[in-house]
């Protein structure tokens, strides 16, 4: 699956280019937080990588294969939930990979309990807030051994309580091998994750860089704009 490569890629929505020449290569290691501002492209960008979109033009290399198999899981903003208890929504994940039901089971009540959430494993999913909501969701990708995990603003609208607590599930998951791509507004929570950023704009990508260089030194006027407009005090460059 590694390194992933992406050329050139196009999507087009509404006779606009929300994707206009994206190019990108990523290795197999690390949290790779994908800034930039509304409108840039980022959410379409995740959702071409999971297969939810198929780009107007440009290529995705996996490593040498036009497609990955398997591998891939994506958490949405605002995840939905089955009619269906906790334990129910995470070990559907592990369905379609043809898991004995002895250890969708065992899987899934791990998972719950890692995510500190095995104590409600049979209440109702739609009863959860919005932090277990997201806690659950993280679960349910986790459950899959991902080698890729592509997180689309885990965090939004969450209180400070929860957004520690997914954080602190995402870097978990990161010690376990697998990849992660994730989009926020945050920048506190960028320097916290991120091993590398990447900035977009227009769709296309005007900066990568590790994060510390990033926020020391961004070299892409777009993105110094970005920062000075998104902290809470004026930056001078």
């Amino acid at each position: 699956m590694f390194p992933l490569r992406v050329s050139d890629l196009r999507w087009h929505a509404a006779g606009r280019a929300v994707l206009d020449g994206l190019s990108l290569e990523l290795g197999g290691e690390g949290i790779t937080i994908l800034l930039g501002p509304n409108g840039a492209g980022k959410s379409v960008f995740l959702r071409t990588l999971c297969g939810l979109l198929e780009p107007d033009a440009g290529h995705i290399d996996w490593g040498g294969a036009a497609r990955p198999e398997f591998g891939v899981a994506m958490v949405f903003q605002q995840p939905k939930m089955l009619r269906d208890s906790l334990l129910g929504n995470v070990e559907l994940a592990l369905r379609p990979l043809k898991v004995p039901a002895a250890e969708r089971q065992a899987r899934a009540r791990a998972v719950l309990e890692r995510v500190g959430l095995l104590h409600r494993a049979r209440d109702s999913a739609r009863s959860l807030s919005g932090g277990e909501r997201q806690r659950l969701a993280l679960a349910r990708a986790w459950v899959t051994r991902p080698r890729l995990l592509l997180l689309d603003e885990p965090t939004a609208s969450l209180d400070p309580s929860s957004v520690e607590a997914i954080e602190r599930i995402v870097r978990e998951i990161r010690t376990e091998g697998t990849r992660i791509l994730m989009t926020t507004h945050n920048l506190g929570q960028a320097t916290r994750l991120a091993d590398d950023v990447v900035f977009i704009d227009a769709g296309r990508v005007c900066e990568h860089a590790p994060v510390q260089r990033f926020f020391a030194r961004p070299a892409s006027p777009a993105a110094r704009l970005y920062i000075q407009g998104e902290l809470p005090w004026r930056m001078a460059f």
